[in-house]
């Protein structure tokens, strides 16, 4: 009877795998069935190159499809997010893990949680009422020559939304493996004469470097991923980024904001800007599992 019953699990186990499998499988056809065609026929130089997306004029030019401000914009809202969000989740780990007293974690824990579920759209009101006019503020006080003023509504602006957005992760993440490591590690630093701050930072977190990592990777699939947040947030101007405090575009937002009214090689192009941004993710999840694996 255990038998049987361990043969029936490890099918249904076996086809669950199968399922998610599948669903990879047919995300990528459709996408690279009606995107790959849309690219060699606007021509790879020009989609990918291209500063400019008219996907709507006419005339002797004709529609442009060029992708390449929205994949600047896009690696600015990353590595913005990156910049600020990173190291406050990481460090906060450390605290949670190493330093915070019992009765401060049972508070701060859940709240920190209670991040993870807020939906992207009220993470997008909150900076227009709050974040993009202190960005405006500063614009205005701080640059007197800012092409087409200062709106607030900007990378800087988009990349503070992130940032708060991936601590959720990176914190959860990073506090685990943290606790995974061995407490023999601390005690033999300890023994040895560190103090406890030098024994968490030169030993624990060292020892937890690939699980710090795997963190900095999904933070980084939740920033290039995010669309209505940044979409409320950051100006949605579909030219070449010049300057933190202007607006710019990111490959999820040229999606979303155009699929609805998109027919045709319009269409396709922006099914094409979908293979772009899949393609890219998954060059920074190669990236960062290869450090991984020089780090282990």
């Amino acid at each position: 009877m255990y038998n049987v019953k361990e043969f029936i699990m490890e099918k249904i186990f076996l086809l669950c795998a199968c399922t998610s499998i599948l669903a990879i499988l047919l995300i990528c056809w459709f996408l690279f069935a009606n995107g790959i065609p849309a690219i060699f026929e606007i021509g790879a130089a020009n989609f990918l190159l291209g500063t400019n997306w008219t996907p709507m004029q006419g005339g002797e030019i004709g529609p442009q499809f060029g992708i390449l401000p929205m994949i600047v914009g896009s690696v600015y809202f990353m590595l913005g997010a990156i910049i600020i969000g990173v190291p406050i989740g990481i460090f906060t780990a450390i605290f949670f893990a190493h330093m915070c007293p019992k009765k401060m974690y049972t508070f701060l824990k859940p709240v920190v949680n209670l991040l993870a579920g807020i939906p992207s759209v009220v993470y997008g009101f909150f900076g227009m009422v709050m974040i993009v006019p202190i960005v405006r503020t500063l614009a205005m006080r701080f640059t007197t020559h800012l092409p087409g003023g200062a709106t607030g509504m900007s990378i800087l602006a988009a990349a503070i939304i992130l940032g708060i957005m991936i601590l959720p992760t990176v914190i959860a993440i990073s506090e685990a493996a943290m606790r995974a490591v061995p407490k023999n590690y601390y005690e033999g630093a300890l023994a040895l004469g560190a103090s406890h701050t030098r024994s968490v930072f030169f030993v624990m977190v060292p020892a937890a470097k690939s699980g710090i990592l795997a963190s900095v990777v999904l933070g980084v699939g939740r920033a290039i991923g995010e669309t209505m947040a940044v979409v409320m947030v950051a100006g949605n101007h579909a030219r070449m980024p010049i300057h933190l405090l202007r607006g710019a575009r990111s490959l999820t937002a040229n999606i979303v904001i155009e699929m609805g009214y998109a027919a045709g090689l319009h269409r396709n192009a922006l099914i094409a800007t979908a293979v772009v941004l899949f393609v890219f993710i998954l060059i920074i999840n190669i990236t960062f599992t290869l450090l991984t694996r020089k780090s282990v």
